[in-house]
């Protein structure tokens, strides 16, 4: 399985089969922090760390599985395409477009972006996840918020002064 945006790998499930698990990030800060063992147990396999921007990968695998990047990427279509040359199945899970938190992080623009790229595919499956994103306070959302630029910065005021906050953030799991 290819996992691009891996990151932390923290929705990676340890339960699955695999014969080899390859997190592929460009941010190799992100990679470092991935804590293998928590990905292993007596039934996986290998796990190997890319440092790439997935555009330049060229490993196949069974499944490429993109996790909350897809609407990160320039060509969000290009990403798919390049995906389904590299692997049978390909799943996404990233943000809903009509997500609150997409709002907060200012971050709308991108999403549709990715969704209408979603749109070009044949959807095998395609279901909804209801999460949160949870702060104890202002100044830690902000801290959050403070790589999304201004913008999400100014929406954030909102919630000056407020504690246990609370941000929608419906996601979408897709097969293509």
């Amino acid at each position: 399985m290819l996992c691009v945006g891996a990151g932390s790998g923290q929705l990676l499930d340890k339960n699955i089969r695999m014969a080899e698990t390859v997190l592929i990030d460009r941010d190799e800060q992100a990679l470092a922090k991935t804590d293998t063992r928590s990905l292993m147990n007596d039934r996986q396999g290998p796990v190997r760390f890319v440092v790439a921007d997935f555009k330049d990968v060229q490993i196949n695998g069974d499944v490429v599985y993109f996790e909350f990047c897809l609407h990160e990427m320039d060509d969000p279509q290009q990403a798919i395409d390049h995906a389904r040359a590299l692997a049978p199945d390909v799943v996404v899970f990233d943000h809903s477009p009509n997500s609150d938190w997409v709002f907060y992080a200012a971050e709308e623009k991108k999403v549709s972006r990715s969704a209408k790229a979603l749109a070009h595919f044949n959807i095998k499956r395609q279901r909804s996840v209801y999460a949160e994103q949870t702060f104890k306070d202002h100044p830690e959302l902000v801290a959050k918020l403070k790589n999304e630029g201004e913008l999400a910065i100014q929406r954030a005021a909102r919630f000056a002064g407020a504690t246990n906050i609370v941000i929608p953030m419906p996601c979408d799991l897709t097969l293509l």
